[in-house]
């Protein structure tokens, strides 16, 4: 009996050519493919399935897929419908005996041919695909059917065969079509990009979409200049151009050719190499892949990986599998590189593992994994196809592979080379690793002349081995792997030293400014890989992160930096108690207050203990206590914690030092906010002129005196003045701290609020309602200071004559209020009161009388 799947793709290859001829696509190509005969025999075969399997959705799919433009049928339709097809053969027999004679007849019509290697029947996983020949259906391994007719004596195309699946390229293909459409003679686009990541199949892929625009089409494996000379003279006869240079010849011949015309130069060495083959003039196009990321820019087009989507769905259909989830888990291993991805399914096909083995074996055996199983259509495994651009880098460029070498241990994106490899850097590191001291001093080769970084970054560039260059770069995470994977294991630990030498001394000594937060930014992610968490740098990245308002990540990193110390130097060393309160503070600071004050509780008793009650990291946790005691709602507290702790601080650091300073505007703030409001205005108002002395007019804790020193005044009965302050101060703050640093936000929210009390509700609902989305992104929707600013914004929606909203914004806002701060919290029952209030004036409003 017939196989099921051979059928299947019968079928397909009939519903592309019908789909192409009813969008009056076909060409002469498909004419050669499906003659007259083919047509009519497959479109009996389809009437002859569809009215067996009506209804069947299986059958309905392969009809859209073939309707969308797929090469193939994906392979859950594939496999679903010769499912479907087979218990109908199995079930009627004359059903089976109708199709088997439609197929026999399809293999033995006009342009028909069968291809098996050794004899080996048509069976197995059946695949279509549409060639310069015609359409192919391919079993699994080397048996094909093929609807064929032979190319005419002298017709100008040879393409390497059609891509099976080209996964996530469509815009890539968009790109070069646009391209090459918009050159005004001779257009050349270069693909250029890592070895594996897809550039030839890309390049195929268009050409056999294209074929129908173009009447001489010629694929060029160009990897070697003797080769390639060769391939010209083939060309050239073909194009009858005559003797002599065959590249000459060529060029000439497609000058002169009325038609359009395709050349693909495949895997170019560099620019400069390809210059003597490319035409100059002439109605046609120049496609080129290479690794040569120093392809001019107008010509270049980067490939990069696939989407991490597109990525796991290659690996399903490639497998037939169902595990996503391992699916992805490889992807994101492999980079999403689709060469990576080709070899991994190859391995699973031929060894019969399941997605989920894989994993496990590429992550315990990697450099065994990724060096076997090439998959059929490329002629190398994909660490193969670097290891000759790592030699060559050996031999022409030793600072290039130093640098390849150092950022194989940071991470893939984003790598600020001349921040942390500057001209003169003298770095030193101590070590019983007798290499180390060679390595230190090709380092420092690499530092040694104000364009030798500049020229290993070119180098590694030629191969593709790194991203376009910037102020950062990125590379390959299997780039670094391999590179990992190559070196001994006493050069691996001496490499990765390096590397975190590198990072930690580029490190600021100074984090307050935001210029010094965006340096730090750009070590962060690199820190995370390779820093010292007991070591200086790393904790001044971990502060720098609070301090430039990522409040959120902070909060996260102390806690790892609290957990390492707590593993290694025990519950009670002093760095583990300081780690601990940091972290306290940042989750405060990123709304988790009741959290942070519980936690102060627990460590403040601890730092007593341990330092002596008047140390300055004992002072600074009952500090911070007594603030996240304030901020849960228990402002009495705060202030009697703040009256305890300040004198004490003044004896042990000084009246004037700025951590005095600093709990000076603390103890005022709490003043204020049980009532005190004039005091607090005069203790800000005499501690001003101090702070702008000590800490400068536009330190932040300068600053945050003065926004407080601006609300009390409001308060205490001057809401112009408050307003006045207020309109000073923020254009400050964002100049200081940035438009979108928290403190900037909740300054902004202040100026709205004083506006509305100086007598502008309108004005202040509209400040608000820009705020509150920036706010919101910022520091996330159920952020103390985010459901600040919507109770504010609801109270001055009303108080602009809407009650009726700020009433159902009040309401809405109640339940995440009782979530966030507790059914009990000040604002919780402030909003409670402004629903009650609101409602009340929704009444009123209601019942007056109408004008007459």
């Amino acid at each position: 009996m017939v196989g099921a799947e051979l059928v299947v793709g019968y079928l397909f290859a009939w519903l592309v050519g019908k789909g192409k001829r009813a969008a009056r696509q076909a060409d002469a190509q498909v004419d050669k493919a499906l003659d007259a005969a083919v047509d009519r025999l497959g479109g009996k075969l389809h009437e002859l399935v569809a009215g067996k399997l009506v209804g069947d959705t299986a059958l309905a799919r392969l009809d859209e897929e073939a309707g969308q433009g797929a090469i193939e049928p994906s392979a859950r339709t594939r496999a679903r419908v010769a499912l479907a097809i087979e218990d109908a053969l199995e079930s009627d027999v004359s059903f089976g005996e109708a199709v088997e004679e439609l197929v026999r007849r399809l293999q033995t019509a006009q342009g028909v041919t069968i291809v098996a290697a050794g004899g080996v029947a048509v069976q197995g996983d059946v695949r279509v695909s549409a060639g310069p020949e015609g359409f192919a259906i391919g079993a699994a391994g080397s048996v094909q059917v093929v609807f064929q007719r032979r190319v005419a004596t002298g017709q100008a195309v040879r393409l390497d065969p059609r891509p099976g699946r080209v996964a996530g390229r469509e815009q890539l293909i968009s790109q070069i079509h646009a391209h090459l459409g918009a050159a005004q003679e001779v257009g050349t686009v270069a693909l250029c990009g890592l070895g594996g990541v897809g550039k030839t199949t890309a390049a195929l892929e268009y050409a056999y979409r294209q074929l129908q625009h173009y009447q001489v089409v010629w694929f060029f494996h160009a990897e070697q200049a003797t080769g390639l000379l060769a391939q010209f003279h083939e060309l050239a006869q073909v194009l009858d151009a005559g003797e002599g240079d065959p590249v000459a010849a060529v060029h000439a011949a497609l000058a002169a050719h009325p038609g359009r015309w395709l050349l693909v130069l495949d895997n170019v060495k560099d620019h400069a190499a390809a210059r003597r083959w490319l035409p100059a003039k002439g109605a046609g196009h120049v496609l080129v892949t290479t690794q040569d990321g120093h392809w001019p820019s107008e010509q270049a087009v980067e490939v990069t990986a696939l989407d991490a989507e597109d990525a796991a769905g290659l690996l399903l259909d490639r497998t037939m599998s169902t595990d996503r989830e391992s699916a992805r888990a490889i992807a994101d291993e492999l980079g999403l590189l689709p060469l990576a991805l080709e070899q991994a399914a190859a391995f699973i096909e031929t060894t019969g593992r399941s997605l989920d083995e894989y994993l496990g074996l590429l992550s315990a055996n990697r450099a065994a994994v990724l060096a076997r199983s090439a998959p059929a259509s490329h002629a190398a495994p994909v660490v193969a196809t670097w290891s000759l651009a790592l030699t060559e880098l050996e031999a022409t460029s030793s600072e290039s592979l130093t640098l390849l070498r150092i950022i194989a241990f940071l991470a893939p994106e984003d790598i600020p080379f001349r921040l942390l490899l500057p001209e003169g850097l003298e770095l030193r590191l101590g070590g019983p690793d007798g290499d180390l001291d060679e390595i230190l001093t090709q380092v420092r080769a690499l530092c040694s002349g104000p364009l030798t970084l500049d020229d290993a970054v070119a180098g590694l560039r030629r191969y593709s081995l790194i991203g376009p260059p910037g102020a950062t770069f990125s590379v390959h995470r299997l780039v670094q792997a391999v590179t990992r994977d190559q070196l001994r294991p006493q050069d691996l630990r001496a490499w990765r030293a390096v590397a975190t030498a590198l990072v930690e001394s580029a490190v600021p000594q100074d984090i307050a400014t935001p210029m010094m937060w965006r340096v730090c930014r750009l070590l962060f992610t690199h820190a995370q890989l390779v820093g010292d968490p007991f070591g200086a740098p790393v904790w001044r990245l971990a502060s720098a992160l609070g301090e430039s308002g990522d409040y959120t990540t902070a909060r996260t990193w102390w806690q790892s930096l609290a957990k390492a110390h707590e593993s290694q130097r025990g519950i009670e060393h002093p760095d583990t108690l300081t780690a601990r309160s940091n972290f306290a503070h940042w989750t405060g600071e990123a709304g988790g207050v009741l959290d942070a004050r519980d936690l102060l509780r627990e460590l403040v008793p601890l730092f007593g203990r341990v330092l002596g009650p008047e140390h300055p990291d004992t002072l600074t946790a009952q500090a911070r206590l007594a603030a996240y005691t304030g901020k849960a709602g228990d402002a009495v507290a705060a202030r009697d914690l703040f009256r305890q702790v300040l004198p004490v601080r003044e004896r042990v650091l000084g009246a004037e030092h700025p951590k005095t300073l600093h709990m000076r505007s603390n103890f005022a703030l709490w003043t204020g906010e049980v009532g005190g409001v004039v005091e607090a205005r005069d203790q800000l108002r005499d501690l001003l002129p101090v702070l702008e002395r000590v800490s400068g007019p536009e330190h932040p804790d300068t600053l945050t005196a003065m926004g407080r020193l601006a609300f009390y005044t409001g308060l205490a009965g001057d809401a112009v003045a408050a307003r006045d302050l207020y309109s000073k101060l923020a254009p400050m703050l964002e100049r200081v701290l940035g438009v979108e640093h928290p403190r900037t936000l909740h300054i902004r929210s202040s100026l709205a609020r004083w506006t509305g009390e100086a007598g502008d509700p309108a004005t202040a609902r509209d400040l608000l309602g820009e705020l509150l989305p920036m706010r919101e992104h910022i520091s996330g929707p159920e952020h103390p200071d985010s459901l600040n600013t919507r109770a504010n914004l609801a109270y001055w929606t009303g108080e602009a004559g809407d009650a009726a909203t700020a009433r159902d914004m009040f309401r809405e806002l109640i339940p995440v209020l009782e979530s966030v701060s507790g059914p009990e919290h000040p604002n919780t029952r402030t909003a409670r009161s402004n629903v009650a209030y609101w409602t009340q004036r929704v009444d009123i409003q209601r019942s007056k009388p109408e004008a007459q």
